[in-house]
């Protein structure tokens, strides 16, 4: 059976050149960083090498790159780190209706610690209403937190709108990316943004899971979250994933690479997708922005009347992997709060899927999963209520 994956916002399937290196790293490459003789000058070599690839990637300086284990402890970083570091200034954090998981249980436990957090709402296409995210800006404010592209429904924040705002109101104010669903993706501009760290992940751009990096420019202090060797600046101790931190290197170098070429593939196989059920004559709607106003790589649609779990399991059995929203809320049967807050009702929560492509994807398989779905479609139509 042909396989055809189209979860990419979940995770990527590596480039076999990446497992190529990591394998090679770790047979020869697996020295210490931190050692102080030939084979951990060697593996401090390839975590320089890697750091270097994801500074030209960000537009950055080498040394304002910290690894991580990933996305995650990327935003942990960034919220709790800036929350702790800065409370004395103020304890006012302002994120949006719609983040990841990662950034707002980050600010469901610090309001636990007593800080106030300001979740601004977004439109029906999920952008964030910017003169309520204004009002909300106060002398109190010490760190704004936003996702650059949303991962479920591909919405691209106005970035350069937004950051210069903040910096006029409090050029204190810490502003922080998450540029998961963005990096190799979307054009990073972190200046133009006048942004102070931001977030990425290795495993969303075809490079190994269990590692990350976070961007801090410089003079931006935070609290350490890990405390021992003083690894990473001093900011997160711990022995370097070495082959992780190659293989993120690689994936960076090569996704910068061929972004153009990918993003011209993925927005054709987007509208193809959504053309091709439309022409079959499938009720269906997008969920968020139009396909070429949202991310490359983003597609959530509704089926009205047709529960999406039910119709996930009907393309799993013809080798076809999509998705009901974020993997981190699969296993917990929830309607997707990103959804929720662009004013959709739980009937057509239920009945969304989100597609998500890479360049790794053809225009064979988006006609196979066209004809899959139409076969689905008509057939559950027929046999539900």
């Amino acid at each position: 059976m042909q396989e055809i994956y189209l979860d990419n916002s979940a995770t990527t399937r590596p480039y076999d050149e990446v497992i190529e290196l990591m394998a090679r790293v770790m047979r020869t490459g697996y020295g210490n960083p931190s050692s102080n003789h030939a084979k951990g000058m060697e593996a401090e070599k390839i975590v320089r090498e890697a750091r270097e690839a994801l500074a030209r990637a960000l537009g950055c300086r080498v040394e304002e790159i910290m690894f991580t284990s990933g996305g995650t402890e990327s935003n942990n970083q960034a919220i709790k780190g800036a929350a702790y570091r800065h409370r004395r200034r103020g304890n006012h954090i302002i994120t949006s209706a719609i983040e990841h998981p990662s950034v707002l249980n980050c600010c469901r436990r610090l309001e636990e610690e007593g800080f106030k957090v300001t979740y601004v709402p977004v439109d029906s296409e999920g952008y964030i209403l910017v003169e309520e995210l204004a009002r909300a800006l106060s002398a109190q404010t010490i760190l704004v937190s936003l996702a650059h592209v949303n991962n479920e429904i591909g919405t691209i924040q106005p970035l350069d709108q937004i950051g210069p705002m903040i910096k006029k109101n409090n050029p204190q104010t810490l502003f922080h990316v998450d540029g998961a669903q963005a990096l190799a993706k979307v054009p990073v501009e972190l200046d133009r943004w006048q942004a102070d760290l931001y977030s990425c992940s290795a495993h969303k751009i075809h490079g190994p899971k269990g590692v990350g990096a976070l961007w801090i420019k410089a003079n931006t202090m935070l609290q350490p979250l890990l405390e021992g060797g003083g690894q990473e600046g001093g900011l997160r101790s711990g022995t370097e994933n070495v082959p992780g931190i190659a293989g993120f290197g690689l994936a960076v170098r090569r996704s910068v690479k061929l972004m153009q070429a990918n993003n011209d593939l993925m927005y054709g196989l987007k509208e193809r997708l959504l053309q091709g059920l439309q022409k079959a004559g499938v009720t269906v709607s997008v969920n968020g922005p139009p396909p070429r106003r949202s991310a490359p790589h983003l597609l959530n649609l509704c089926f009205p009347g047709i529960k999406a779990d039910i119709l996930l399991r009907a393309l799993e059995q013809e080798g076809i992997y999509a998705s009901a929203g974020s993997a981190c809320h699969s296993r917990h049967p929830q309607p997707s709060h990103v959804l929720q807050a662009t004013g959709l009702d739980e009937d057509m929560i239920a009945a969304s899927l989100r597609f998500s492509f890479s360049g790794l994807n053809s225009v064979a398989e988006i006609d196979t999963v066209v004809k899959q779905i139409v076969k689905s479609v008509t057939e559950l139509r027929q046999i539900l209520p």
